[in-house]
C-alpha cells in the first residue's frame, strides 16, 4: 500500500514540474512574441523616407536600396520564421520535450538580438548620411569666404611673396577645385565621400592660412634680414681682425659662408612655397648668430682686459722679484746671527721655486699674445689664474717675512724681559738693604744667586753666534721662574720679619710680669738675630696668645705698610 501512494505522490510531483516548466516556456514564448512585434512596429519605413529628401543616385541610392531591401526581408521572411519557431517551442512544451522547447527559443532570442542590431545599425547609418549632408553643407559655405580672403591677400602683399606667389594661387585653386568636387559629389548623391572632400579640404585650408601667415616673416629672414645680419657679422669680424683680435681661430668666416650659402637655398625653396627646412633651420641661426655676436663680445672683454691687466701684472711681478731679493739677503745676514729652523730655510726655498714658475708662466702667456695663435678668452682664462697664483704667492711671501721679523723681535723681548727681571732683583736687594736686619738667611742668598745666574744665562745666550732663539726663550723662561721665586721668598722673609719685631716690641709689655713670657720672648729674640725670623715670628705669636688672646689679629691689622 505504501508503495502504491509513494508512486503516486512521485507521479504527482512529476506532473507539477511539468507543468511549471511548461509555464516557463510559455512566457518565454509570450516575452519573444512581444519583442517580435516591437519589431515589427518599429518605424523602420518613415526613418528610410528621410534619405528621399536627398538626391537618390550613386551610393545614397545604393544605400537606400540596400536598407530598403533589408527590412522587406525582415518583415517577409525572418519575422515569419521566427513565428513558426515560436510554435514549434509551444508544441515541444505541450509534448514534454522541454530541452528541445529551449534550445528553438535561444535560437529565436539570438535572431531578434541580431534584427535589432541590424535595425539600429540602420537607424545610425541613415542618421548619419543626414548629418553628413548638412554638416559638410555647412562647412563647404563657412569654408568659401576664406578662399577670397586668401587671393585678396596675395593680391594686396604680393611683394610679400615673391615667386612663391604663383604656388600659393596654384594651392587656392586647389581648394576652389576640391571644393567643386565637392558639390559634383553631392549631385551624385556620394555624400560620404562628400564629406570626406570637405574634411580634407579643411585640413588643407587651415594648412594654407598658416603658410600665407607665416611665409612673409621665414621669406624676409631668409632673403633680407639675416642674410645682412651676416654680412654685419662679417664686417665686424673682419674690423676685430685688424684690430689685433684673434678671431680667426674660431672659424666663424666659413660657418658664416656655409649659413649664407644655407640661406640662398632656403630662399630657392620658400619661392616654391617649401617652408619645411626654412621653418625649422632659420630660428636655429638665428640663435647661432647671438652666440657668435656673444662670443666675439667676450673676446672683445678678454682683449680689453689683457691689454690693461698684462702690464700691471707685470709691474707687480717684477715687485715681487725685488722683494723676494731683499728677502733672500735679509735671510743671509739672519743666517750669520741667527741659527734658523729648516723649515725657514724649505720654505724660502718653496716661494723662490714658485716665482720661477710664475715667471715662465707669464712668459708662456705674453708669447701666446704675441704670436696670435690663441684667443684671447682663453689667455684672460688663464691670466686670471696666474693672478691668483701671484696673490697668494705674495701673501704667503709676507707671512714669510713677518716670520723673520719675528725672529729679531723675539730677540729685542728677550733682551727687554732680562733687563726687567734686573730691576725687579736689584729692587730686592734694596728691599733687603733698607729693612735693617741681623742679617740674610743662607736660602734667600741662595735663590737670589740662582736667578742673577740665570739671567747671566740668558744673556751668554743672546751673544752666541748664531743665535738660537729656541735656547734663548727656554732659558728665559727659567730665568723668569728663578727671578719670581727670588722675589716671592724675600718679600715673604720681609714680612715676617717685620711681622716679628712687631709681636716683640707689643710683647714686652707682659715682660716684667710674666716669666715664662720673657723667656719665650728671649728665644724668639735669639732666632731673630740668628736670622731665623719664621722661627721668631712663631714663638712670639705663641708666647703672646697665651697672655693676650686676639692680640695677634689686631696687630696685623694695625700694620698700616709692608716694610720698604
Amino acid at each position: 500500500m505504501g508503495y502504491v501512494i509513494a508512486v503516486i505522490l512521485t507521479l504527482i510531483v512529476f506532473i507539477i514540474y511539468g507543468l511549471l516548466l511548461r509555464k516557463k516556456v510559455y512566457d518565454a514564448v509570450d516575452r519573444l512574441e512581444s519583442w517580435k512585434m516591437q519589431i515589427t512596429n518599429r518605424p523602420v519605413t518613415e526613418e528610410l523616407a528621410k534619405i528621399k529628401n536627398l538626391n537618390l543616385s550613386g551610393e545614397t541610392q545604393e544605400k537606400f536600396e540596400s536598407w530598403r531591401e533589408e527590412w522587406d526581408d525582415i518583415l517577409a521572411k525572418q519575422l515569419p520564421d521566427l513565428e513558426e519557431g515560436l510554435f514549434d517551442a509551444e508544441e515541444y512544451a505541450d509534448k514534454y520535450r522541454f530541452r528541445s522547447a529551449k534550445k528553438v527559443i535561444n535560437e529565436v532570442e539570438e535572431s531578434l538580438q541580431s534584427i535589432e542590431s541590424s535595425i539600429n545599425g540602420m537607424f545610425d547609418e541613415v542618421d548619419t548620411l543626414l548629418h553628413s549632408e548638412e554638416n559638410s553643407r555647412k562647412d563647404i559655405e563657412a569654408l568659401q569666404p576664406y578662399v577670397k580672403e586668401f587671393r585678396k591677400k596675395l593680391l594686396q602683399q604680393r611683394h610679400r611673396y615673391g615667386k612663391a606667389e604663383v604656388r600659393f594661387e596654384m594651392q587656392i585653386d586647389e581648394l576652389e577645385e576640391r571644393m567643386l568636387k565637392y558639390y559634383q559629389l553631392v549631385d551624385q548623391g556620394d555624400y560620404f565621400e562628400a564629406q570626406s572632400v570637405v574634411q580634407e579640404t579643411k585640413e588643407k585650408m587651415e594648412q594654407l592660412e598658416e603658410k600665407l601667415e607665416e611665409f612673409p616673416v621665414l621669406y624676409k629672414a631668409c632673403h633680407q634680414e639675416l642674410p645682412s645680419e651676416l654680412d654685419d657679422l662679417q664686417s665686424g669680424i673682419r674690423k676685430m681682425k685688424e684690430d689685433g683680435y684673434h678671431i680667426e681661430l674660431f672659424g666663424f668666416d666659413k660657418e658664416i659662408q656655409n649659413y649664407q650659402e644655407e640661406l640662398l637655398g632656403f630662399v630657392t625653396s620658400l619661392e616654391k612655397a617649401e617652408m619645411d627646412d626654412a621653418k625649422l633651420r632659420v630660428p636655429e641661426i638665428e640663435e647661432r648668430i647671438q652666440e657668435i655676436y656673444s662670443e666675439l663680445e667676450k673676446e672683445a672683454i678678454a682683449k680689453n682686459y689683457i691689454d690693461h691687466h698684462q702690464p700691471q701684472l707685470y709691474k707687480q711681478l717684477q715687485t715681487t722679484k725685488e722683494d723676494m731679493k731683499e728677502t733672500k739677503n735679509e735671510l743671509e745676514r739672519l743666517q750669520d746671527t741667527y741659527q734658523l729652523e729648516d723649515k725657514d730655510l724649505e720654505m724660502h726655498m718653496s716661494l723662490e721655486k714658485w716665482l720661477s714658475l710664475l715667471t715662465k708662466h707669464f712668459d708662456e702667456l705674453k708669447t701666446n699674445i704675441d704670436k696670435e695663435e690663441t684667443a684671447h678668452s682663453s689667455i684672460r682664462s688663464d691670466l686670471e689664474n696666474w693672478e691668483t697664483q701671484l696673490a697668494e704667492l705674495v701673501d704667503q711671501h709676507e707671512q714669510f717675512k713677518e716670520r723673520l721679523f719675528n725672529l729679531r723681535k723675539g730677540e729685542r723681548e728677550a733682551s727687554d724681559h732680562i733687563d726687567e727681571l734686573k730691576k725687579e732683583l736689584l729692587t730686592v736687594h734694596r728691599k733687603l738693604q733698607k729693612s735693617n736686619l741681623p742679617g740674610v738667611p743662607v736660602y734667600i742668598r741662595d735663590v737670589l744667586q740662582a736667578a742673577t745666574e740665570a739671567l747671566a744665562k740668558v744673556e751668554e745666550q743672546l751673544d752666541c753666534q748664531p743665535l738660537d732663539m729656541a735656547k734663548v726663550h727656554e732659558s728665559l723662561d727659567y730665568a723668569k721662574k728663578e727671578a719670581s721665586k727670588a722675589k716671592e721668598q724675600t718679600e715673604l722673609l720681609l714680612d715676617q720679619a717685620h711681622m716679628a719685631e712687631q709681636v716683640i716690641q707689643y710683647a714686652n709689655r707682659y715682660r716684667s710680669k710674666d716669666p715664662f713670657l720673657a723667656a719665650k720672648l728671649a728665644d724668639s729674640e735669639g732666632a731673630f738675630r740668628s736670622y731665623e725670623y719664621d722661627v721668631a715670628l712663631e714663638q712670639a705669636s705663641a708666647a703672646l696668645e697665651n697672655v693676650e688672646p686676639g692680640a695677634l689679629q689686631r696687630i696685623e691689622s694695625n700694620m698700616k705698610t709692608p716694610v720698604g
